[in-house]
């Protein structure tokens, strides 16, 4: 067998925030969940983490004083992730809501297919995306044996 280098999916996603604590206050609304992993601690935060969506992923949100040198965070940048939901509309109405900006807006890709992205109020774009084969391979992956 062979050891071949080869990405096998997403491990982590990781926003940067001045104010953690506003970061988590807002991201727990968003998300319904509180973060399940704080460091150092509850009150003095530098990291702290959440496990969403089907898969469980980690969305990590770290203090803006640690970010690479060479990262750009003077505005909205970097990678767009883009999370699959069922109801794009309705998220992007609801990230809105909670003051969350628009970066790109909703639009149709094609049949059965919607993106939206918007700037959280603490500079990060968060992608939306309605994806028939998200739904595919989650079915497919997740079918009784």
């Amino acid at each position: 067998m062979t050891n071949t280098p080869k990405l096998r999916g997403m491990a982590n996603v990781s926003f940067w925030a001045e104010d953690l604590k506003a970061a988590r206050e807002w991201y727990t609304k968003l998300l319904g969940v509180e973060p399940y992993f704080q460091r150092p601690d509850p009150e003095n935060l530098a990291y702290l983490e959440y496990r969403i969506g089907d898969s469980q992923d980690e969305l990590g949100i770290i203090d803006k004083k640690y970010a690479p040198q060479a990262a750009s965070l003077s505005g909205p940048g970097g990678a767009i992730l883009y999370w699959h939901v069922d109801d794009v509309p309705g998220m992007l109405e609801k990230l809105i809501e909670l003051g969350a900006s628009e970066y790109d807006p909703l639009t149709e890709r094609g049949v059965d297919w919607l993106t939206a992205s918007v700037v959280d109020p603490f500079g990060n774009i968060i992608g939306l995306i309605h994806s028939p084969h998200y739904k595919e391979i989650w079915n497919s992956i997740n079918q009784p044996q």
